[in-house]
């Protein structure tokens, strides 16, 4: 591969990476309206192990919705150690390491987990974008928050708002 081209891909790895990193940013800011524009129309999904599969944009995105598209949940999703496999020049594939946290305020529990996303990428129009997303869970724990000392939520105050979809 030229100079040229070891650059590119490079660029492109990057590129990739910035696309996960909002996934997962505009997930636990509720922006499932900008998490839209980052999935392919023909989009699919397979969400823990498989318990959870779309065929398309539309129904991960009413998924979503429903799951985590409203003020009952606190998430933090955090994806480490890329690695990045190119199967053409606008096709790659994506193994991400998972640690999330999910806070029901209704039920006072706190669930944590990890597991490995695989997902694959398409460049469109010179924008890369998800044409397949999904993880298996390697654990999960889910237990009663118990009695707290001090709970603050960015969306009760204001620091955040939930965005009509």
């Amino acid at each position: 591969m030229s100079d040229s081209g070891q650059l590119q891909r490079l660029l492109d790895i990057e590129a990739i990476k910035q696309l996960k990193y909002r996934y997962f940013r505009f997930l636990d800011q509720k922006r499932l309206v900008d998490l839209q524009a980052l999935l392919l129309p023909e989009c699919t999904a397979s969400y823990h192990d498989g318990a959870y599969r779309f065929d398309d944009r539309d129904g991960i995105m009413a998924f979503l919705r429903l799951s985590v598209g409203n003020d009952t949940l606190l998430t933090l999703h955090q994806g480490h150690h890329p690695e990045i496999e190119f199967i053409a020049d606008d096709e790659a594939l994506g193994y991400w390491y998972l640690q999330d946290v999910v806070i029901n305020k209704e039920k006072l529990t706190r669930m944590e987990g990890n597991g490995f996303y695989e997902d694959r990428y398409r460049r469109v129009n010179g924008e890369w974008k998800f044409a397949h997303t999904g993880y298996r869970r390697t654990y999960d724990i889910r237990q009663p928050l118990g009695e707290l000392i001090e709970f603050y939520d960015g969306f009760e105050c204001g620091a955040y708002t939930i965005p009509e979809a």
